[in-house]
């Protein structure tokens, strides 16, 4: 919990004096049965009027000041709070834009949401609650004894009597709690991944008729939620009839004794007003802690679940000397291995090749063969531990990730848009671009004509992910967020599935007049055959590497796809 409440240091001040005004009113509330006691003996009992009016206006006086200081103590308390959920959920969501891919694949997606919003609403929560009552209830309870003693040490100690008893109790329940409120969350955890791929795949859920099957999958996965959080409730609301069940035992006790002590003159009747009054308190101070205990389990439970997130490494390098070269980059594998982290089989095994300046290298190859993951390894979405990388002959590992990235214009396989305007997508890939920019860029990706077919031109809403526009002008669109980077190399990983042959032709013929080197990922036949080389995988080694004539006389594999794409296994030159 350290690691996440660390956050809230740089308001220490603010806490200070929320604590000072929360100790008014403490004080106040364990005055005021002494001063009832004062009213009784020194003025009631004494026949005393002026001593009943003045200790009358003590506590008029005193209860002013806590209502004030109640005030002051609320306003200050919220300000720490949702300063502190701000920082932390801002950190948290820091932390997840720098993680590798290997460190992000640890974590669902559904997860880090929960992490980011339930979680750190718990520990928002617990920290304004600690401010105004947290705090103030196990004070209220060791005040109201001290007190009670200050009183009548007599009976202070029998008021006392249980009060280990209830210590214990406490500790463990609120140990049980933690346990059981982490098992919540991790079943919050499941019924938002659960949601999110059932609205990412409605369509093909209403496609085939399984609106009922999910519904049915859902309730049982909503019903471990239910379950577990019934029993989580079910236990912390035990705690209170154990608390009062304790508590009014001990009043019990005091009041035997009491009654005792007042036939024998051993006490005053003020005093005994006092201590009833001070057990009472106790009794409102240990009832608050049902509700402490809840707070604090799942706040203790959020709080390491965030710091999984805050605490998981990322990768780095902060080398200043490393610049974006705006010209067309160079790329070159040497005896390159790589297996995901945590797995034992190689994806990738003694890669070799070398892209020069402004060449278009084309990788084909079958389902599995490692394609996308050779690709990643030029952005250092992952690190190469066997063999070495290099960008425009620097190693990748000397490289400064902003400027690598600069470097790179990457156009992943599931072409991904953002809710917004075409616009601001656009200039999503380079925030300093202009018009002219945008428009050349979207010119050559032969997206710009479509654009203007638009209700409202480049101002058209796109909606989260791009669900409003066909799957072939959501790939052209990422191909123009990328040119509008003028990257010196530029990645496809097979974004040109979805254009037909003639639009996809135009696309190449544009793009030559830029001045990149480019990396397509294809399963396209004609495609390959306008770069200057192909490279053929196979089982996460090269099989071939050459120009499409060379590869045509000397590998099975490439004329098997070739064939397999040509109409009666004849190939159209």
């Amino acid at each position: 919990m350290l690691t996440v409440y660390k956050y809230a240091l740089k308001y220490k001040w603010f806490i200070i004096v929320a604590l000072f005004f929360m100790f008014i009113e403490l004080a106040v509330e364990l005055l005021q049965p002494y001063l009832i006691s004062k009213v009784i003996d020194d003025g009631i009992v004494a026949e005393d009027i002026d001593a009943v009016w003045f200790y009358l206006l003590i506590m008029f006086g005193i209860s002013m000041a806590a209502f004030i200081s109640g005030i002051i103590n609320s306003y200050f308390s919220s300000q720490v709070a949702t300063s502190f959920s701000y920082d932390i959920r801002t950190a948290l969501f820091r932390k997840v834009q720098y993680f590798t891919l290997a460190t992000l694949s640890k974590f669902p997606t559904s997860s880090l949401i929960t992490r980011m919003t339930q979680d750190v609403l718990q520990t928002e929560m617990l920290l304004y609650m600690s401010l105004r009552i947290i705090l103030r209830a196990p004070l209220l309870v060791i005040g109201s004894l001290i007190m009670s003693f200050v009183v009548n040490p007599t009976l202070g100690f029998y008021l006392s009597f249980l009060t280990p008893v209830l210590l214990i109790f406490l500790i463990i329940t609120a140990r049980k709690g933690g346990q059981i409120f982490l098992r919540v969350q991790k079943r919050l955890d499941r019924i938002n991944r659960f949601i999110q791929q059932n609205l990412e795949a409605v369509r093909l859920i209403k496609a085939n008729d399984r609106e009922n099957f999910e519904i049915s999958k859902f309730s049982k996965v909503a019903g471990r939620l239910k379950d577990d959080t019934i029993y989580a409730l079910r236990l912390m609301e035990s705690i209170m009839p154990v608390l009062l069940l304790i508590i009014n035992g001990s009043l019990l006790v005091v009041l035997w004794m009491a009654s005792d002590l007042l036939q024998n003159n051993n006490v005053e009747v003020g005093e005994v007003v006092a201590v009833i009054n001070y057990a009472l308190r106790m009794q409102g101070g240990f009832s608050m802690f049902a509700f402490i205990i809840i707070a604090f389990s799942r706040a203790k439970a959020s709080s390491e679940r965030m710091e999984e997130v805050l605490v998981a490494p990322i990768t780095s390098n902060n080398n200043e000397e490393i610049r974006k070269v705006d010209q067309a980059g160079t790329v070159k594998f040497e005896n390159v291995s790589f297996k995901y982290p945590g797995s034992t089989r190689y994806v990738l095994r003694d890669i070799n090749f070398e892209v020069k300046e402004n060449e278009t290298l084309v990788i084909m190859g079958g389902t599995g063969s490692g394609k996308s993951t050779l690709l990643s390894l030029i952005p250092k979405m992952y690190d190469v531990k066997e063999g070495d990388v290099y960008i425009n002959g620097i190693n990748a590992k000397d490289w400064n990730e902003d400027d690598l990235r600069e470097t790179i214009g990457y156009v992943p396989q599931s072409a991904v848009l953002f809710s917004g305007s075409i616009f601001e997508n656009l200039l999503w890939g380079d925030l300093d671009a202009g018009e002219s920019e945008v428009f050349t860029s979207t010119q050559k990706a032969q997206i710009h004509n479509s654009i203007n077919t638009f209700d409202h031109r480049y101002e058209t809403r796109v909606g989260q992910r791009g669900v409003t526009l066909s799957g072939g002008q959501k790939q052209r669109l990422s191909i123009a967020r990328a040119l509008v980077r003028r990257p010196g190399i530029l990645i496809l990983d097979d974004s040109t599935s979805a254009l037909d042959i003639r639009t996809e032709s135009a696309l190449w013929d544009a793009i030559k007049e830029e001045n990149t080197t480019q990396i397509i990922v294809t399963q396209k036949v004609v495609t390959a055959k306008m770069a200057d080389r192909i490279l053929i995988l196979d089982g996460g080694e090269i099989s071939a590497l050459g120009p499409h004539d060379t590869l045509m006389q000397e590998s099975s594999l490439y004329r098997s796809i070739v064939q397999s794409q040509t109409e009666g296994g004849q190939l159209d030159d």
